[in-house]
């Protein structure tokens, strides 16, 4: 009988612990917010855009590429950007006017220096340390012909878009899909 008891008495001493613990943690104040780098920044996220490749005086193909940002939240505040349309603009002085992806020496491409340049670029632009990182979400090109090919709404095999960049899905290890 006395086990009985002292059982008793050890599950509601156990269960009374719990609970006010239970209530303390979850009324407890927030920890004090982090000066990290992460919390200081803001994703904004690209537009798909398509950017024609033009060589030797006509078009040769198009590149489709979407960027996102992280950008000072401190700096963002009150401003209203164009950032679709001065993005655009970077992508096509980098693409048409700098030539830094050379579709037939796909293997030379390098991201970080391409998200560098698009990084520099836009602050130069924006007048300050608004761009703090460049994510390439997509970058694919598609040649004339496959395009022609697929709106005519012909049957036929249609090529594959050569991927330059794409994201990895979440989980996995990013790694550059360049081909």
């Amino acid at each position: 009988m006395i086990k009985l008891v002292l059982t008793g008495v050890w599950v509601c001493a156990i269960t009374l612990a719990s609970v006010y613990f239970s209530v303390y943690l979850a009324t407890a104040p927030a920890p004090a917010a982090t000066d990290s780098k992460q919390s200081a920044l803001e994703l904004v996220k690209g537009e798909t855009i398509t950017v024609p490749i033009i060589g030797n005086g006509a078009i040769t193909g198009y590149f489709l590429g979407r960027v996102s940002f992280m950008m000072n939240k401190e700096m963002l505040k009150g401003v209203t950007l164009p950032l679709a349309e001065m993005t655009t603009d970077e992508l096509f002085s980098l693409l048409v006017g700098n030539k830094m992806v050379d579709i037939a020496h796909i293997k030379s491409f390098d991201p970080k220096a391409f998200r560098e340049e698009i990084k520099k670029g836009m602050n130069e632009r924006l007048g300050g340390e608004y761009v703090a990182d460049v994510m390439l979400e997509q970058l694919d090109y598609l040649s004339k012909e496959d395009v022609k090919e697929s709106s005519a709404g012909a049957p036929k095999k249609v090529g594959t878009p050569v991927k330059i960049v794409e994201t990895a899905p979440p989980g996995d290890a990013p790694a550059p899909a360049a081909h």
